[in-house]
């Protein structure tokens, strides 16, 4: 078995083509099929079956691609760490981003990042907190901004921001002041996330804590969904003030306060412990926490203000 095959396997998983995996891989279409073949025949077994959607993993092909993803994942990081040389970035950057950081602060910072590093590849993933973490664990991505998890995880977690939460209306809604109580908010027609968003388990973490009932009039996981509704009724919502930035600066949306008690979600960048990130990531992840740490409410401590993102040591 050699690593060249592992290589060109994995590709083929993540693709599901041949045609695309090959072009990735840049190599001809017989070669990947010639070496995925050998890999086949010592396995023993069909690693994938052709259907009218590509080329489909079966469960060995799965299994395989569980246990090949971290041994090409870290060739990967060694070679770009041992490329680095007189500060040049280069290699591939694999980051996830919840979605109320991917809409407002992501596409800036990636055409900075882009600018001042060309030779670096990036690819960003929006999704939910669990299923982005699940994806560093597993070494599809090499780090996460996530809100940080109630409970504990086997994964290295540094803080990026404390942010607060905001109660958000649009023009046809009626009149607030700037400030309003929690408990004030459970009282308004809500459209709110639905509860496989991270987001929605903070504020009923809140709700339960301060005995409010926060019942949502309509449920929408689409952070744009939400507040285009808020924009064009009646409707309310609550959201991270750093997803609504764009659209306040716009004169759309109208952000208040929430007092008694103010609402703060956490948001943390995780990374594998056995797994040390490539230079080009941590500084990827420093433009985001860069970028993300203005937007916070200035009367709010922020995780590790004005301190450059440090990469966690290999435990």
């Amino acid at each position: 078995m050699e690593f060249r095959q592992l290589q060109y396997f994995v590709c083929l998983y993540e693709e599901g083509s041949v045609t695309r995996a090959a072009r990735r891989l840049n190599i001809v279409q017989p070669a990947l099929s010639m070496q995925i073949a050998k890999l086949e025949d010592e396995v023993g077994e069909l690693l994938f079956v052709r259907s009218p959607q590509g080329m489909r993993p079966t469960p060995r092909g799965r299994d395989l691609y569980r246990l090949f993803l971290p041994v090409v994942g870290d060739f990967a990081r060694a070679r770009e760490r041992a490329m680095h040389v007189d500060g040049e970035l280069s290699g591939q950057v694999r980051v996830g981003v919840i979605a109320t950081i991917a809409q407002s602060i992501v596409p800036d910072a990636m055409i900075e990042f882009a600018n001042a590093h060309p030779r670096v590849h990036l690819t960003i993933t929006d999704g939910y907190s669990q299923g982005l973490s699940d994806a560093v664990s597993v070494d599809q991505l090499d780090a996460a901004l996530i809100n940080k998890p109630r409970r504990p995880l086997a994964l290295t977690m540094e803080p990026i921001v404390d942010e607060e939460l905001v109660l958000v209306t649009g023009p046809k809604h009626g009149a607030l002041d700037g400030t309003i109580r929690f408990a004030e908010v459970g009282q308004l027609k809500l459209a709110l996330p639905t509860r496989q968003h991270g987001l929605r388990g903070i504020l009923e973490s809140f709700a339960q804590g301060e005995n409010v009932d926060l019942s949502a009039a309509a449920e929408v996981d689409s952070i744009a969904a939400i507040l285009g509704l808020v924009e064009h009724s009646d409707f309310a919502t609550v959201l991270p003030r750093i997803a609504v930035m764009r659209s306040i600066e716009a004169g759309r949306v109208v952000a208040h306060s929430i007092v008694s008690p103010s609402l703060v979600r956490k948001v943390v960048c995780v990374t594998h412990p056995r797994r040390p990130l490539a230079p080009a990531t941590a500084a990827f992840i420093e433009v985001l926490a860069r970028r993300a740490r203005p937007v916070a409410d200035a009367g709010i401590t922020m995780g590790r203000p004005n301190a450059p993102f440090a990469a966690p040591a290999a435990s």
